[in-house]
């Protein structure tokens, strides 16, 4: 392709409000500008996301961030091809926030609106970031989101397995509420584990006794606080060494779990992958990527990890998922609605149930 496009991308869909600009000439992207507000102190005092205060921050600094990265990227509105925005899944205020900053801006420039699936924005990160070529296995691992897609082209998703309860990254969360560790849990837990001993708890490993590639993290976090009220009943408290052997236990069992299932995913996808790829905030955990890489190595298959930058929520994957719509002949109107659940594989039943990270889907 010798095009060049150049894509406003707006993210709000949980708790960082995001935009980017996102340009490709022929096959090759580039991010101009990737702008991120992150609400961890927001929410703080409320050991996690509480949707309406989420909802006025995304509204208060939408345009805010959308002055930046374009400031950043040395562009303007009237050099901008379309605008994409993540139209859900997620917290219904905060995704309706994004859509309608993209439609006044699309109204007032006349550019073309974009909507974009949450979900796909991270299934299609490794082609902004390596290139990759339908179709790859994909392991989106999230705080509100947890399943394996094959990835076949830009709207052509098979969901081969995932979450029936609890997303990993809810997992951590709450873990870390439990063990009086800070928000967000991922990264408390993930340097409380590094320096326990991940064998002294025996932990389940949910559902790895049945067939297929669901997930189950419920019943496992469930072990864990029975272990530390044993703990507590005890020693009338949490010490130190037995916070940080809980934290190696349970990052142990999700590490084995998602290895496990990713290689039931990989036998389960199609024929002529061209990596196995993960994205979400739990692919920033260390432990995690390298039990995935491994999987992959004995598949003999590639194994693609984004920088963390652009695993966690962000506009610039919003922004490359326009993009990649656009090029399609994919436009939305006025009529773009903000979607709280909104499934990438159309044709599986739906995973039931929904986190306080937002609706699965």
């Amino acid at each position: 392709m010798g095009d060049t496009l150049t894509i406003l991308g707006l993210e709000s869909s949980c708790d960082d409000t995001g935009a980017a600009v996102v340009r490709a000439r022929g096959d090759v992207p580039e991010i101009l500008s990737s702008v991120v507000q992150g609400q961890t102190a927001l929410h703080a005092a409320f050991g996690g996301v509480v949707p309406e205060i989420a909802a006025r921050a995304h509204a208060e600094r939408l345009d805010i961030c959308v002055e930046q990265a374009l400031g950043q990227a040395g562009v303007t509105l009237a050099g901008i091809d379309a605008i994409a925005v993540t139209a859900g899944p997620g917290l219904i205020g905060g995704v309706l926030s994004g859509v309608m900053c993209a439609k006044g801006l699309a109204a007032a420039t006349g550019k073309p609106l974009i909507g974009v699936n949450h979900l796909a924005g991270h299934a299609l990160t490794p082609r902004l970031t390596d290139g990759l070529e339908f179709p790859y296995l994909m392991l989106l691992a999230s705080g509100g989101h947890c399943q394996f897609l094959a990835v076949r082209g830009v709207d052509d998703f098979t969901r081969l397995g995932g979450t029936i309860d609890d997303a990993p990254g809810e997992a951590f969360d709450k873990t870390a509420k439990l063990l009086a560790l800070p928000q967000p849990g991922g990264p408390a837990v993930e340097a409380e584990a590094g320096k326990g001993d991940a064998k002294r708890f025996t932990f389940p490993r949910p559902l790895m006794d049945r067939p297929g590639c669901d997930m189950s993290f419920s019943g496992l976090k469930t072990a864990l606080l029975r272990a530390r009220d044993s703990i507590i009943a005890e020693k009338g408290g949490i010490p130190v060494q037995d916070r940080t052997d809980l934290c190696a236990g349970f990052q142990a069992a999700v590490r084995d779990v998602l290895a496990g299932k990713a290689r039931r995913a990989i036998a389960a996808a199609p024929e002529g992958l061209s990596a196995l790829a993960v994205a979400g905030g739990v692919a920033a955990n260390r432990s995690i990527r390298a039990a995935l890489q491994e999987v992959a190595a004995e598949a003999g298959l590639p194994f693609v990890a984004p920088p963390l930058r652009l695993c966690t929520d962000n506009a610039a994957m919003i922004a490359w998922a326009g993009l990649e719509r656009f090029r399609l002949g994919h436009r939305d109107d006025m009529t773009l609605a903000a979607r709280p659940r909104w499934p990438l594989d159309r044709t599986s039943p739906a995973l039931l149930g929904t986190g306080k990270k937002g609706a699965k889907a």
